[in-house]
């Protein structure tokens, strides 16, 4: 840790050198090595339009096929690992809770929203536990950073993450396979199948995966294992061109999890707290004494239709979707049982969800002078939720919410890049959005914990709109050099309240929240393409930013804060020294503070640091290629990210921290001549860093959840 604090303090001198996001895409490593010299174009669609990443005047962290297929890029938490900036915390691991440069949302209930969303092929997940896909046959997945809007359907406020799949491909024929074998018995397959038909017009495209794992925990009171997994998971995808001006797409898509857990632990007592004495210590990650197992069961599924019509002047779009989830967890809180805890806390979560989105866009045609996209956006989603507490203080009690939600946004959206010179371009764009929430909530079919007199059956509406945009300024001083500027304003609907503790509380709801940040950023391509180097920094304005905080009669409700300002930096640094040899690097640096909170009467946050965002983030990917004299190549590469202290609570005060965290992975790739065979012997966590991936003060005690241990297997690749 020493080593790791002295090298963070000569950090500016090193970031000099060296700089960040882990983002080479589509890495040819059949290529013998001493013909590459260059980094590899990575192509993104971040402005709804294919442009090289060294072009977009906007943060964005990249991962090609080739990456997310070598580095085990699975789920968000594996993208979260390997991004400066980017913050995965989840209990459970089912319903994410991502942040993107400090703005972040742990309100999972009906009526609430993501401040910092997933996009999966521009189709908006919008619950927590929707974000489940398979990361195995994608194009590339892609961070933006900052809010986003004038581009995207749906306007979110921190910043995206979108998953691009592979699409039918009309020129031909193919296919891949891949076979997974690992500890903790893991066994993993997947296959995609790509086959054009009617005369090159049109093709079908059919990937699947399944991924098992026995759990890491052991639960020393049932005897089983927890934390398992046993994914499934399919798309399916049809692609046809009837004439040269006319596209379209359709594709299905589901997503089946089985797993129990989590396993949690009493990580600390509350020494303030009499009730401290109930509970028992257990500090060990392998090792979980629930009552029960737990489980958490998704099922997700989507459909998509997109049509792309080029008309003289423009493209003109439709984008529509629907979605389905239906998701059960239940978990021991504490980790404990009768004979380890003197009580008992579990909890469950039950929702039904269903979403649809409609899109109607105009753009301007690939080369025209003026780039423009303008369009109509809808979401319409319906969950009903219910979310289960059960504590046992020596009498046993259970409160039961049950909640409604039903929202219809509507949107308008427009964004343009005009040209005043070869050099200098303009960029401006504008949204109105509008958020219509009907909510219900009751508690009526259990209260017997510690708000008995009151029971309460609640229903509530609102409506919340903004008017947000962007403004900036690109420049090309030289060929391969861009300076830009850029304002941009994101906005997020207000919402109500998952388990208040009364009638009052569950029609007072919360208001938007909005973030104004400003960027300058420069991004560089030197000695002939063997280097790139970006460099960022930014000022974020947040106003009203909605928390969550428990009250003394244990409800847990959602309130504006007030004001925050979050100042960063961050650095990228994509470097070819010799042949074979490839160095990826990044860095991100993010001080995040209150500027205006006051949480209850008498206690003022302002100055304390928010919450889940670490100062610094490092992350260093070395790899070298070596071609073998008989034809093929070894790759050797390996990823260390580097994480400082963390507060999991705004108060900054408690056991509520995560101290800092080293990780490493590596991999040994082979790949035979032809590039048709490869074999990958992988291991991820190899020094089995234990830290805490979810903690909360409770009723005298910090519970939380560790981070799965150190993993290791041999995947076998063949493509057609």
């Amino acid at each position: 840790m020493a080593a790791s604090r002295k090298a963070l303090t000569y950090a500016p001198a090193l970031l000099a050198l060296l700089g960040a996001p882990a983002a080479l895409a589509r890495t040819p490593s059949a290529a013998p090595a001493q013909e590459v010299s260059q980094i590899e174009e990575v192509v993104v669609t971040a402005q709804r339009r294919s442009e090289s990443l060294q072009d977009v005047p906007v943060t964005v962290t990249a991962f090609g096929s080739d990456q997310v297929q070598q580095a085990r890029i699975r789920q968000i938490d594996d993208v979260a690992g390997l991004t400066p900036g980017l913050q995965f915390d989840a209990f459970p691991a089912s319903q994410p809770r991502i942040s993107i440069r400090g703005i972040g949302s742990s309100d999972r209930g009906a009526a609430g929203d993501p401040s910092s969303a997933v996009f999966l092929d521009e189709i908006y997940l919008g619950r927590p536990a929707a974000v489940a896909f398979d990361a195995f046959d994608v194009e590339r997945i892609e961070v933006l950073k900052g809010p986003q809007g004038t581009l995207y359907g749906r306007n979110v406020v921190g910043g995206a993450i979108n998953i691009v799949s592979h699409k039918p491909e009309l020129g031909g024929f193919d296919a891949a396979a891949e076979a997974t074998a690992g500890n903790y018995s893991r066994l993993e397959g997947a296959g995609v199948i790509n086959a054009p038909f009617a005369d090159g017009k049109a093709a079908l495209r059919a990937s699947a995966a399944w991924r098992t794992h026995d759990g890491y925990v052991k639960n020393t009171f049932t005897g089983d294992d927890v934390e398992d997994q046993d994914t499934r998971s399919g798309r399916l995808s049809l692609r046809f061109e009837p004439q040269e001006n006319l596209r379209l797409l359709a594709t299905i898509d589901g997503t089946r999890d089985r797993a129990t857990g989590p396993a949690q632990h009493v990580l600390d007592l509350d020494a303030s707290d009499p009730r401290s004495a109930l509970w028992t210590v257990n500090r060990d990650r392998k090792h979980t004494a629930g009552s029960d197992d737990g489980y958490q069961n998704r099922d997700t599924w989507g459909v998509r239709f997109q049509a792309d019509w080029d008309l003289s002047f423009a493209t003109l779009t439709y984008l529509g979707s629907y979605r389905d989830l239906d998701y059960h967890v239940a978990y021991d809180f504490d980790g404990g049982n009768p004979t380890f805890n003197r009580a008992g806390i579990s909890g469950a979560n039950d929702e039904a969800s269903d979403f649809s989105s409609h899109e109607l866009r105009l753009s301007s045609l690939p080369g025209e002078g003026v780039q423009w996209v303008a369009g109509l956006y809808t979401f319409n989603s319906d969950t009903d939720r219910k979310d289960t507490l059960g504590i046992n203080l020596g009498r046993p009690g259970t409160e039961i919410y049950t909640q409604s939600a039903k929202l219809k946004s509507y949107a308008a959206f427009g964004d343009v890049t005009v040209p005043l010179s070869d050099r200098l371009s303009l960029i401006g764009g504008l949204r109105y959005s509008k958020d219509d929430k009907d909510y219900r909530v009751d508690n009526l079919a259990g209260n017997t914990l510690f708000r008995a007199d009151e029971r309460f059956d609640v229903a509530v509406s609102d409506s919340y709109k903004a008017w947000t945009w962007r403004a900036g300024v690109n420049f090309k001083p030289v060929e391969h050099h861009l300076l830009y500027a850029m304002a941009s304003r994101g906005f997020k609907s207000g919402g109500f309240q998952d388990t208040p503790g009364s009638a009052a509380d569950a029609r007072d709801g919360f208001e938007p929240e909005f973030a104004t940040q400003y960027e300058v950023g420069q991004k560089s391509t030197f000695l002939g393409g063997a280097l790139v180097w970006n460099n960022t920094i930014y000022v974020m304005k947040y106003t009203d930013l909605q928390t969550r905080r428990t009250l003394p009669n244990l409800s847990v409700v959602t309130d504006n804060a007030g004001e925050a300002t979050i100042k960063g930096y961050e650095t990228y640094l994509a470097w070819r020294p010799f042949s074979g040899a490839r160095l990826v690097a990044s860095y991100g640096y993010t001080d995040a503070k209150f500027d205006v909170f006051s949480p209850e009467p008498g206690v003022d946050y302002a100055g304390n640091r928010i919450s889940r965002t670490p100062k610094h983030k490092l992350v260093l990917s070395p790899s070298y290629d070596l071609a073998l004299a008989g034809g093929g190549d070894v790759r050797f590469a390996v990823d260390y990210h580097y994480e400082s202290l963390i507060f999991d609570d705004n108060s900054n005060d408690g056991p509520e921290r995560r101290p800092a965290t080293n990780f490493y992975d590596g991999r040994i790739v082979y790949t035979t001549p032809g590039d048709h065979w490869s074999v990958s012997l992988w291991g991820k966590n190899l020094s089995n860093e234990v830290t805490r991936t979810f903690q909360a003060v409770f009723l005298g005690a910090n519970f939380g959840a560790y981070n799965p241990p150190r993993t290791f297997g041999v995947t076998l690749n063949w493509k057609h």
